[in-house]
């Protein structure tokens, strides 16, 4: 997949957000000056697929605390979530799926799914009560059953647009 530059991103902060070696990113791009990367220009993230080649894409309301699963741009289910609390707001904008991990343990859950943003992910939960509310420390949370099933029913690099 390509990625655009935004305002303030350096090449080993994109590195980071995608968990792309820095070395491997640089090769992957023999044409970029790493030193010097511009807004708005493509790097190309090896190991994600584009998204144009997948159906499936997930649209997260901060203000409804609702997870969308789109299908072909059609709803496939809505599911209710936690989000960040005002201290560790979760973070709005156009990231993508770039791993999954089941039975990461403790507060997150049966399943774990890193989004395009260092430190953030959408993942279960063990405490199921917090689902509706503002309380997490960015992440979205999600009851384990329906993270299992998203995890099941999304690939890797589905888009993700987190919105208010």
């Amino acid at each position: 997949m390509y990625h655009a530059v935004k305002a303030g991103e350096t090449l080993y902060s994109i590195s980071e957000d995608f968990r792309v070696p820095l070395n491997v990113l640089i090769s992957a791009n023999p044409n970029i000056n790493p030193n010097r990367i511009r807004v708005g220009e493509r790097i190309y993230i090896p190991g994600i697929p584009a998204a144009e080649t997948i159906p499936y894409s997930i649209i997260i309301s901060l203000s409804k605390r609702t997870l969308t699963l789109l299908y072909n741009g059609q709803v496939r289910k809505v599911y209710p979530i936690a989000v960040g609390k005002m201290l560790t707001q979760t973070p709005l904008g156009e990231y993508v799926i770039i791993n999954k991990a089941p039975n990461p343990g403790g507060p997150f859950g049966t399943m774990w799914m890193s989004l395009s943003k260092k430190s953030y992910g959408i993942h279960g939960t063990d405490n199921p009560s917090s689902i509706g509310q503002s309380v997490s420390k960015g992440c979205v949370r999600m009851f384990n059953k329906d993270v299992e099933e998203l995890a099941r029913t999304i690939p890797i690099g589905t888009p993700v647009s987190i919105r208010p």
